[in-house]
């Protein structure tokens, strides 16, 4: 079951969207004695994780393989009960949801419409907080998108990227979320949107860097502990980013974004950590993870990653003590014999027959060969 979001209102000079996972009173240092008897104040320290995840698509044959005839219903539990453990441990958990849920008829490529049933299945894995600004969040046009923001607010999902209207957008973005005495501030755009044109009064956040500063200044005032900036950019299909994603993300760095975690690509692509130096614990930029659910199969679609982030937090100062990705497969129906679609964790061996463990093999083999030759001081997440 998800970990439960409230939604609070701050009372500030600037109205700024937010989402409280627990009661966020500071806390103070503990006094206690000294071994010479003199009373010496020990720093409190919290601690957060997050853990963002790839693309969450919906293909035709994920739909009908959801569908339980007995029932009349759809059933998505069996996709995520495998990565569920890793994705609930997290503090705060994150995906693209590359759909829309504009109802029936439901629909796979190239206009997505997802089962309401697929958001309950989302939930259920642990996902916390979902982006909608992608290439798809028009799929099913003005219906869609405001029907897709019904279905998580009813959910009590928060989501950011698409908003109804201008109004909505100032109130709710950028998105603060509040957890284990952290505030977090996220930020979501999106390149385009398959050529279709977003009908007023809905608003979907582009990559317009006039826009996105003011973004980024408004995300500034809210008192942040992190900045993390999730766009949807990049070449389908291309291993490497282009010239424009690696500009956008310097721009985004120099304008005070603290992590870039991207995707659209349906692939995955390097990793790097900067300013390893830093008190902060540094810069992670992530191009793309990838896809985390699809009935894509061709060359190094079939899998991504989700990379988590281990914070700690001491007298106001935020450091980023441990992070890293965990790679994983997405069986599919043809190969595995099974009824439904499933993430897997690459490590799962006992979970795949021999046709599964040879695409993932072949898919881990390429993976580990793009992160050893283009990856910055980033490797496999390791509990400390």
């Amino acid at each position: 079951m998800m970990k439960k979001l409230i939604f609070a209102v701050l009372c500030m000079a600037l109205i700024s969207p937010c989402v409280s996972c627990q009661n966020t009173e500071k806390k103070s240092g503990l006094k206690v004695d000294g071994d010479d008897g003199t009373q010496e104040t020990v720093s409190t320290i919290d601690s957060l994780s997050i853990l963002v995840a790839g693309d969450l698509m919906q293909h035709m044959p994920q739909i009908n393989a959801a569908y339980n005839s007995s029932t009349g219903k759809y059933d998505y539990t069996a996709c995520f009960e495998l990565v569920k453990p890793i994705v609930s441990a997290a503090d705060l958990a994150i995906a693209n949801f590359e759909v829309t849920m504009g109802g029936k008829p439901y629909k796979g490529y190239p206009c997505f419409s997802a089962p309401d049933e697929y958001l309950d299945g989302i939930i259920g894995a642990g996902f916390d907080v979902l982006t909608t600004g992608n290439n798809h969040c028009l799929d099913s046009r003005q219906r869609g998108l405001e029907r897709t923001i019904d279905m998580m607010d009813a959910k009590k999902v928060p989501h950011l990227g698409t908003y109804k209207n201008a109004q909505e957008r100032e109130k709710q973005y950028p998105l603060l979320v509040e957890k284990n005495g952290f505030r977090i501030v996220l930020l979501n755009f999106t390149y385009a949107t398959n050529g279709l044109r977003v009908q007023q009064p809905n608003v979907v956040n582009y990559i317009d860097t006039v826009q996105i500063a003011a973004d980024i200044q408004k995300a500034k005032g809210m008192n942040p502990d992190l900045i993390i900036a999730i766009p949807h950019w990049g070449i389908e299909y291309s291993l490497l980013p282009n010239k424009p994603d690696k500009d956008l993300a310097d721009w985004l760095f120099k304008q005070g974004v603290d992590h870039i975690i991207g995707g659209h690509p349906h692939v995955l692509q390097p990793m790097e950590r900067r300013n390893a130096q830093a008190s902060n614990g540094g810069n992670l930029l992530v191009y793309s993870l990838g896809n985390y659910i699809s009935n894509q199969y061709k060359d190094n679609t079939v899998g991504g990653a989700m990379v988590r982030m281990d914070f700690t937090k001491r007298d106001g100062k935020v450091k980023l003590e441990n992070y890293g990705y965990m790679l994983t497969y997405c069986s599919r129906p043809q190969t595995s014999g099974k009824r439904n679609y499933r993430i897997i964790p690459v490590e799962m061996d006992e979970q795949m027959n021999a046709g599964d463990k040879a695409i993932r093999d072949k898919f881990v083999r390429s993976m580990n060969n793009l992160f050893d030759k283009h990856n910055v001081d980033f490797g496999p997440y390791k509990t400390k």
